[in-house]
Parts: C-alpha cells; sequence; structure tokens
C-alpha cells in the first residue's frame, strides 16, 4: 500500500466519525471542556429589571434640572432587596449597585456628586434621564441564542449559560477511548525493568493526550507479541464499549508485528495504513464495528506526534466539535536555515520565542513581535528529551526547498494537545 498524504488522511479519519456522540445532561459545573450538543436560548433577560450600575441615589431627573437642590431619602434599594414604594416628586432612593431601580426614578446620582445629610440629600450634578441604568435586557433578551452547538464550553461560557438561566448543559457524551501498548520489551512506568526492556512512556502519555482533548480514557495495559494476548485485549477494548481503539506499535509488518494480523482476525476494515509523515510513516486506520482504529506507531515521538494530527481530531469531531478538522499550525519565523525536505511532511520539534521582527508593509516598514521557531538540531523519533524541551512542531511540506533563517513557517503549538 503506497504512503498517502497527511491531509488525506487526516480526512479519511474524520469520514470515518459517521456522526457525533450522543447526548446527555450534565451540571453546568461539570461541563468544562465538553462539547454543547444543541443550540442554546436564553430562559430569561439579562439584567432582568432596570438596575443601578453605580453607588448612588436614585432620582427623578426632572427634579434635579436645577442644582444644587435638597431631596427627601425615604427608603433603601439594595441588590437582592428592592424598595418597593414609588418615588414621588422631590424623593430620592439610597440604592447601590446591581440593585432595582424604584418605580418613578429615571436616574442615578452618583453618591460623589450628593452630599447627604440626615434624611436629606443635596444633589450637585444634574442627571440625564436614564444616567448610570442598566436597563432590562441590556446584556440580551429570552429568546437570544447565545450559545451555539459545537462549541467546546470554557469558564466563559459556563458564567454565560448560568446568566442565561441554565443549571444543566446538552453535551455531547465523553469518548471511550481505549488505548494499548503492544510489545514483549515493553513494561509500565514504575516498574523493574529488564536487560532487555524500556518503559511503555507512550501509553500515559496518549492517555493524558486524549483525557485533555475530551475523551474518557481507558488503560489496556501492555499486549505481549502473541496473537492470544492482542485478541484478549482487543476484545476488552469491544466489551467496554470503546469508541476508539488506539494501539501503540506493532502495526507495521515485520515477523513481531501482528497488530493487524489480530484486528484482521476479528474482522478489521482497514482504511489506509502507512502516512508520508515524519515521522509517524506506520501509522494505521481502519474500524473494527463500531469502533474507530487508529494504530500509532511505536517510537514515543512518533506516536504522540500521530496523536496529535489525527486522534485528537477524531475524539473531537465525536464530540461534535466543529473545529475538529481545522488545521492546528499558526504562522511563524524561521528561527535556523534548513536544507530541502525529502518526500514526506516533516513535523520537526522546535522551540518558541517572541522576537522583534521587521516588516515591510505596503505602507512601509514595520516591526512586530512574532514567534520564531528554532528547529532541535537532533530529530531522533526516540528523544523524548527533546520533546519535552519543545514548544512546537516546525511544519515542513514535502518537497519543501531549502528555507534561510527569517523566513515565514508554520507551526503547531505543543502546548494545546500535550
Amino acid at each position: 500500500m503506497s504512503l498517502i498524504s497527511v491531509e488525506d488522511a487526516l480526512s479519511r479519519v474524520l469520514a470515518s466519525v459517521e456522526k457525533p456522540l450522543e447526548t446527555e445532561q450534565v451540571p453546568l459545573a461539570s461541563c468544562a471542556g465538553r462539547t454543547l450538543a444543541e443550540d442554546l436560548s436564553a430562559l430569561r433577560d439579562q439584567p432582568p429589571f432596570p438596575a443601578s450600575a453605580m453607588d448612588g441615589y436614585a432620582v427623578r431627573s426632572a427634579d434635579c434640572a436645577q442644582v444644587p437642590i435638597t431631596l427627601q431619602v425615604v427608603g433603601t434599594s439594595a441588590a437582592g432587596s428592592r424598595y418597593s414604594g414609588t418615588v414621588a416628586s422631590l424623593e430620592a432612593i439610597r440604592i447601590f449597585t446591581g440593585a432595582p431601580m424604584p418605580d418613578g426614578a429615571d436616574a442615578v446620582v452618583l453618591q460623589e456628586d450628593a452630599d447627604r445629610n440626615g434624611d436629606g440629600v443635596t444633589i450637585k450634578e444634574a442627571p440625564r434621564p436614564d444616567r448610570h441604568i442598566r436597563t432590562a435586557g441590556l446584556d440580551f433578551r429570552a429568546g437570544d441564542v447565545l450559545l451555539q452547538a459545537g462549541l467546546r464550553l470554557d469558564s466563559r461560557h459556563v458564567a454565560l449559560a448560568a446568566a442565561m438561566g441554565h443549571g444543566v448543559l446538552p453535551v455531547h457524551r465523553k469518548p471511550r477511548v481505549a488505548i494499548l501498548a503492544t510489545g514483549d520489551e515493553l513494561v509500565r512506568a514504575g516498574e523493574s525493568v529488564g536487560p532487555d526492556q524500556i518503559t511503555a512512556s507512550s501509553l500515559p502519555a496518549t492517555i493524558l493526550m486524549a483525557e485533555k482533548a475530551g475523551a474518557e480514557a481507558i488503560d489496556l495495559g501492555i499486549a505481549r507479541d502473541t496473537l492470544e494476548s492482542l485478541d484478549e485485549r482487543i476484545q476488552a477494548a469491544r466489551d467496554a464499549g470503546a469508541d476508539i481503539l488506539v494501539t501503540l506499535g506493532g502495526a507495521s509488518v515485520g515477523e513481531h508485528d501482528l497488530v493487524q494480523k489480530a484486528l484482521s482476525r476479528q474482522g478489521m476494515n482497514l482504511g489506509f495504513w502507512r502516512v508520508a509523515l515524519r515521522p509517524g510513516k506506520p501509522l494505521m486506520h481502519g474500524r473494527l464495528g463500531s469502533t474507530l482504529l487508529l494504530g500509532l506507531p511505536g517510537n514515543p515521538v512518533s506516536s504522540l506526534v500521530c496523536a496529535v494530527l489525527f486522534l485528537v481530531p477524531a475524539i473531537r469531531a465525536l464530540l461534535g466539535d466543529q473545529r475538529a478538522s481545522e488545521d492546528p499550525a499558526e504562522d511563524a519565523i524561521l528561527g535556523a536555515d534548513l536544507p530541502p525536505n525529502k518526500e514526506r511532511q516533516d513535523y520537526m520539534r522546535a522551540s518558541l520565542a517572541l522576537q522583534d521582527v521587521p516588516l515591510h508593509l505596503a505602507h512601509g516598514p514595520t516591526r512586530v513581535m512574532l514567534p520564531v521557531a528554532t528547529p532541535h538540531l537532533l530529530q531522533d523519533s526516540s528523544m523524548l528529551s527533546i520533546l519535552e524541551r519543545s514548544d512546537a512542531l516546525l511544519v515542513r511540506p514535502p518537497h519543501a526547498p531549502a528555507a534561510a533563517a527569517g523566513e515565514p513557517c508554520r507551526v503547531i503549538r505543543l502546548g494545546r494537545f500535550c
């Protein structure tokens, strides 16, 4: 099977997500990071009544056209405790920020523009009608659609939903992502490592990436290089109702690479295998019944790069995120000379630093602060220490010509995913 492009591979992965997952109702305080399943309309006006925007005195503006004038203070309106009467001529109400405006009053005089003396207050500054008043519905009205389906919720959205009158929100169920490392050479982190073994570093890292993307991760542990061990763990994923099964390693065609064979025995429909990218060429995609399959490479950096490019978008598509297919790369400036690229799209680990960069625009030269991406000299896909020191992946298209420091480039910030 020939290599396919990264763009084609991602398109096929997302096309295999038939529809977003079902909807569930979740309490507002538990909705951070969840994806809204339906458009959300306001259940009430905000504010629900005309309210004072400042501390001061609620007055009839007509009474205060000529100042100074002394009014009688006949009551108080505080937040949660309004003045229930009607303000008559030459009367004032002591009022506080957020308190309902009393009937009859049409302006608020700031407390610093008035002198209080017992039951009287002398107004020194003539107020305009509606001065320092938040009208009912100033922010929004009942029925206004303020939050759209497909929105990934954060604290700003939760605050708005609460003000709209919602205590629970309709969100898509979290995808269940089962993650399985494979290989006789692997042991779990913290376990004793034999002379020919290494720690399965990609397993906990992929679990964390899946959870950060909004999934419920299922740790399937490590399968040994036997069909029996793989069959057992694949069946465990199916029994757990996994929406995605991620395998780490073993998807190539060597004598010990048995993942494809084990999945095929259980009825896998292979989508593609091998993508024109570096690192991460031996990437596998398919379906096993209702479960989406992603076979990531065994090298730890390769697996994490592929998780950024394919696993995270798949999770977000299952969540109904309308931005799942968006290119995560952004513009930057190259910090070092690079040779021509070969036939695979390259994702180079790089550091980012803001620098004052000159730009030549139509109206003349100017200077702006832009991220400068400097790739690390060593790019071996097994070197996690380089990945830890990296802020971004520098993206180089296939057959890109040699590039010089200072030229534009594209980067994917790792902090969004890892």
